[in-house]
């Protein structure tokens, strides 16, 4: 019996990360959040989330086949992040907005009720968690 072939997703996102940074630009992930993702609730909106994942901003950044984890801090907390591979459905530089985006399983009903529920709750010195310039988000390439 032959293995599962991995699927070329994890490839191009760390290919992309690794274009932005030779670059120096600021490469962002945006992910739909489910069942699987460990990320700060509170900063879910619409069951998604984008992370600046720029080496100064994260610590101990792991780019997996199967999920993207790293350390990073939120209103100064230290937290753990976790997210699957499956989840991301961009990766693009904020400066350019230059990236990719992917198709992505929909999210888990009951996590996403609970994201859409949840307080958000951000003080005033904490701004909102980056999105491209050039309002809205970037028009990116799909790749399937």
């Amino acid at each position: 019996m032959a293995n599962a072939e991995i699927p070329t997703k994890p490839y191009l996102l760390r290919a992309l990360y690794e274009w932005c940074v030779d670059n120096g630009y600021t490469p962002h992930i945006a992910v739909k959040v489910d069942s699987r993702a460990q990320v700060p609730i509170e900063y879910v909106k619409d069951g998604e989330i984008t992370f600046n994942i720029s080496p100064v901003a994260v610590h101990k950044l792991q780019m997996g086949n199967d999920f993207i984890e790293f350390s990073a801090r939120f209103a100064g907390v230290a937290r753990h992040v976790s997210v699957p591979v499956a989840g991301v459905f961009a990766l693009y530089a904020r400066e350019t907005g230059h990236g990719m985006t992917f198709e992505v399983e929909a999210p888990k009903p009951a996590l996403q009720a609970a994201a859409e529920s949840e307080p958000r709750s951000r003080p005033a010195s904490e701004p909102e968690p980056t999105r491209p310039s050039g309002g809205g988000r970037p028009a990116l390439r799909r790749v399937k």
